[in-house]
């Protein structure tokens, strides 16, 4: 598993996979948020797109239309590939059209949902780089050495690469493009009213996933997705009511997409839900935000046997430190501090210091942060076992 440390779109992560298997080796590109209803009928696909990808070309899996959907973007099949039948040549993609243009389409036939599934060569993906995106290509191949050794890829570094969908880097730009029209019950997720429609309703057409109970009284049509709590909706109709440890958002069904803006605006004020869960998962283990407020933050931090945190510093907050399981091992300044359940330890502003779990069971301690920045990015890296540089 390779794990990008930020997010810059689907090529320069495509990229970073070609690395790490042989040139001729097909790759398949499944985005995560889709549902598939015919199982058969995509492996086949699958199957048939592997052989093709085989050959040398970029094969796309096209969905054949039902509607005149404004929401996805297209794709023009040219001339028959010759040689494998049902395939043919892209003659173009198109963006998301208007309700008029997605109409003609649907009437005029020969075009194809663009799905963002994807098959290829791992050597054919990397020349197509090269070829369309030499930026995009010659920041991963200076990440080859991570990739293939198997450790972190340094942060900085892969900031660095241009932030770019493969479509927009390859697949619209090269002439190797094949595609597979298929229509295996597809579903794109990428939205809660997407997720309404393909879960189970009660008779109000109520789509209900709690942890806890929840009471719908004269309520129709509506996603409610929650914890434990108790969740009641009273004359709520047509509505996405999601509530997460850290979260709770409420919406009109058909103003799902633009959850996207909530998360810019998060983004925009510096808040931590914006990037973070409230559990966030790091190489050496795990933390989770239990409590905040102006001037602290409390965490539990969980440290896997054997691993240990950076050896960092920070420039605007003090730390105190209370073991609850497991043995921890803390370097504090030129100390180094054996500590058992029920100790603690002061970590100052600016002290160079380490949390280790030298033993072999969990590690778990409860952090108590003060000062007037509690930001994730106050670190200043000194050593690290993962290949994180400073931030």
């Amino acid at each position: 598993m390779i794990l990008e440390p930020v997010g810059r779109n689907t090529a320069p992560a495509v990229g970073l996979a070609a690395l790490a298997a042989p040139a001729d080796e097909v790759l398949l590109v499944l985005p995560s948020d889709h549902a598939i209803r015919d199982a058969a009928a995509f492996r086949e696909a699958l199957a048939r797109g592997a052989e093709v990808a085989a050959a040398g070309y970029l094969v796309t899996f096209g969905i054949t239309p039902d509607r005149p959907e404004t929401g996805y973007g297209y794709i023009q099949a040219g001339e028959p590939l010759e040689g494998f039948e049902g395939f043919r040549k892209v003659a173009r993609f198109v963006e998301k059209p208007d309700r008029a243009t997605a109409e003609r389409y649907l009437a005029e036939g020969g075009y194809s949902w663009n799905s963002g599934m994807f098959a290829f060569r791992a050597g054919t993906i990397l020349e197509e780089l090269d070829r369309h995106a030499p930026h995009v290509a010659a920041g991963v191949r200076g990440l080859a050495d991570a990739v293939r050794s198997g450790r972190e890829i340094p942060e900085v570094a892969y900031a660095a690469i241009p932030k770019i969908s493969i479509d927009y880097a390859v697949m619209e730009r090269s002439d190797r493009g094949a595609v597979l029209p298929v229509d295996p019950g597809w579903s794109d997720l990428g939205s809660f009213a997407a997720l309404h429609e393909i879960a189970e309703h009660d008779a109000g057409r109520n789509a209900v996933r709690v942890g806890g109970t929840a009471l719908l009284e004269d309520s129709t049509g509506n996603l409610v997705w929650a914890g434990d709590k108790v969740v009641a909706l009273v004359g709520v109709e047509d509505a996405v009511v999601v509530d997460t440890p850290d979260a709770l958002l409420v919406c009109r069904r058909d103003r799902s997409q633009d959850v996207r803006k909530v998360a810019e605006e998060l983004g925009r004020r510096g808040r931590d839900e914006a990037v973070f869960h409230r559990t966030v998962h790091r190489p050496w283990g795990t933390f989770t935000t239990l409590e905040e407020g102006p001037g602290f933050k409390v965490k539990r931090i969980a440290v896997y046997p054997g691993e240990r945190l950076s050896l960092q510093l920070h420039r605007h907050r003090a730390e105190q430190w209370v073991v609850v399981r497991g043995t921890a091992r803390v370097t504090r300044g030129d100390e180094v501090l054996d500590l058992g359940v029920g100790q603690t330890v002061h970590i100052p502003r600016e002290e160079r210091h380490r949390l280790e779990n030298p033993g072999t069971e969990l590690l778990e301690i409860i952090e108590v942060q003060t000062g007037d920045y509690l930001g994730e990015d106050d670190i200043v890296r000194l050593q690290d076992d993962y290949g994180r540089t400073q931030g």
